[in-house]
């Protein structure tokens, strides 16, 4: 697996890092979840975890050629927002040694894979939204 850092959003140390991959996935590396409540919500199928990190690590998304910000939708179990205001990302745990060994990763993160097409659909607008949206007359 080929990776492209895309950013990061600490200037010192390890910290929440995003990558984009040659397989059209996106590597998230962020902090290892442990708050019981949290886990609890989360159906995390075998070779699944998730991982928490700031809503500003997906500006980068623009140097993908996405647009960056907040999401229009969040997609559960995909990717929720915590209370603090941060995402918790949920994909597959990545084991790629090769991929693992361009990464500087501390005890307290791990990295997942998802996919490009999901980000994606998170930064789309609903379709319904959008119809009702153009069915109001303007003022």
């Amino acid at each position: 697996m080929k990776l492209r850092f895309l950013g990061k959003n600490s200037r010192q140390g390890d910290c929440p890092t995003l990558y984009a991959t040659d397989r059209d996935t996106y590597l998230v590396q962020g902090w290892k979840i442990f708050a019981n409540d949290l886990l609890m919500q989360l159906t995390l199928p075998e070779g699944e975890t998730a991982v928490e990190v700031p809503t500003e690590l997906f500006e980068h998304l623009e140097k993908d050629g996405l647009p960056s910000g907040e999401f229009t939708r969040l997609g559960d179990p995909l990717m929720v927002e915590t209370p603090g205001g941060t995402y918790v990302v949920q994909g597959l745990e990545v084991t790629d040694p090769e991929a693992l060994a361009h990464m500087s990763i501390p005890d307290y993160e791990t990295v997942v894979e998802v996919p490009k097409a999901a980000i994606t659909a998170l930064l789309e607008e609903p379709r319904g939204a959008d119809l009702q949206r153009r069915a109001q007359p303007a003022l």
